[in-house]
C-alpha cells in the first residue's frame, strides 16, 4: 500500500504552523538561536554569499519515503508554474553563481526538468539533479542516464543504507533493487567511474533516531560491499542528519522519540560546524518564487529575513549576499556532531 502524504492524511503535522509550534515548545536547554550567539559566529548567523542556487520544483514524487522533510509523494501535484521556472531561469543565467541544484519531490517529474538541465549547462553551471534513482527505472525517463552525462550532471541519490532492509524500511518496499538497476544504468554512460569526470554521488541518512555514522567511514564501507555485492560504484558519499520536520518529526512523535531526539542534537551542538553550514553559501527558490535560506527552512515556510528581496521577481544578489540568516531550533540538526548539509558533513 502506497504511503499518504501528512497532506493527503490531514495530519496536523501537515501544517507548518504545527510543525513549529511543536518543535518551538519542546524543553530544551538552549535555543539555536541562543546557541549560536554564543560562537563566533554571533549575535547573528549571516550568509557569506551564494554559490548554490538551489530550486525545489515540487512535491509530486513517484516514491513516498518515511523519512521525507518535503512530504512528497504520488498524491502530491503541486508544481513550479511557468512564469516562477521563468524568472527562476533568467536570474540563474544571468548570475556569476556557480551551482544550479534542482531538486523536488522527484524533479524529473516537472515538465520543463530537461530545459532547466539544458539551460544551466549552457549557462556554464554545475548542474545537480537530486534524483530518487527509482524514477530512472520507469519506461518514460530511462533515457536520463544519457542525457545528464551529455549535460555532466552531478547525480544526487539517497541510498540510506548498502543493503534492501536497511533502505526498504525508510524508502519503501522494492525500492533498494531498483535503485541498485538505476546505478547500473548510470555506471553503464560512465558515473561513478573513476577518469569518466562523471560525478555520482550517494547521500545516506540514519534509518532512525541517531545522528549519522563518520562521513568517510561510511564512504569505505559503502563502497566495499555495493562493489562487492552488486557490482556497482559510485564516485562519493554524503552523509545527512535526519531533520525533525514533517514526515520525519511525525515518525519521532509517533516513535515517543522527539524530545529524546533534539536533546540528542542539542548535546552534540560543535560550534566548528557552523562556518560552512549550506543556509550562508545558498539560497532556496520555492515553487511559488519565494526565496529561503535552505531547503529546510522553506519546508516550514521560513522564508528570507525581511531586509532581503522576499522573492524571485525581486531578486537583488547584493542584498541576499550578506542577509542575516533566519534560525529556528530544527537548525540543531545541520550543527550536531560533524555536521550536516546538502553537501554532507561540514567539520
Amino acid at each position: 500500500m502506497t504511503r499518504l502524504s501528512l497532506v493527503a492524511d490531514r495530519h496536523p503535522l501537515a501544517s507548518t504552523d504545527e510543525q513549529k509550534r511543536r518543535l518551538r515548545t519542546l524543553p530544551l536547554v538552549k535555543s539555536f538561536d541562543d546557541a549560536i550567539g554564543g560562537t563566533a559566529f554571533g549575535p547573528r548567523l549571516r550568509a557569506t554569499g551564494v554559490e548554490v542556487f538551489q530550486i525545489n520544483v515540487g512535491r509530486k514524487c513517484n516514491q513516498a519515503c518515511h523519512h521525507c522533510h518535503v512530504d512528497a509523494g504520488p498524491d502530491r501535484t503541486e508544481m513550479m508554474p511557468d512564469d516562477v521556472v521563468d524568472a527562476t531561469l533568467r536570474v540563474l543565467e544571468g548570475s556569476s553563481i556557480p551551482t544550479f541544484d534542482i531538486t523536488g519531490g522527484a524533479p524529473e517529474l516537472h515538465e520543463r526538468f530537461e530545459e532547466m538541465v539544458e539551460r544551466g549547462a549552457r549557462a556554464g553551471k554545475q548542474v545537480m539533479d537530486r534524483c530518487n534513482l527509482t524514477i530512472l527505472r520507469t519506461q518514460r525517463y530511462a533515457h536520463l542516464p544519457a542525457f545528464f552525462a551529455k549535460h555532466r550532471v552531478e547525480v544526487v541519490s539517497s541510498l540510506p543504507y548498502y543493503d534492501e532492509s536497511g533502505t526498504d524500511a525508510q524508502r519503501g518496499d522494492g525500492v533498494f533493487e531498483k535503485s541498485i538497476e538505476a546505478m547500473r544504468a548510470l555506471n553503464a554512460v560512465g558515473y561513478g567511474v573513476e577518469g569518466s569526470g562523471l560525478v555520482f554521488t550517494l547521500v545516506a541518512n540514519p534509518v532512525g533516531a541517531f545522528l549519522p555514522a563518520p562521513q568517510k567511514s561510511m564512504e569505505a564501507d559503502f563502497k566495499r560491499q555495493l562493489k562487492r555485492k552488486h557490482g556497482v560504484e559510485f564516485t562519493r558519499l554524503i552523509t545527512i542528519t535526519n531533520m525533525p520536520i514533517s514526515r520525519y518529526l511525525e515518525w519521532l512523535d509517533r516513535s515517543g522519540n522527539t524530545e529524546p531526539y533534539m536533546n540528542r542534537l542539542v548535546s552534540a551542538f560543535n560550534p566548528a560546524t557552523v562556518a560552512a553550514v549550506m543556509c550562508r553559501n545558498t539560497i532556496s527558490v520555492g515553487m511559488d518564487g519565494r526565496l529561503f535560506d535552505c531547503d529546510f527552512n522553506q519546508m516550514l515556510d521560513l522564508g528570507v529575513h525581511a531586509a532581503a528581496p522576499q522573492t524571485i521577481f525581486d531578486w537583488d544578489q547584493r542584498l541576499l549576499d550578506q542577509r542575516e540568516i533566519v534560525v529556528e531550533n530544527h537548525c540543531y540538526g545541520c550543527t550536531a556532531g560533524q555536521g550536516s548539509s546538502c553537501g554532507g558533513a561540514t567539520a
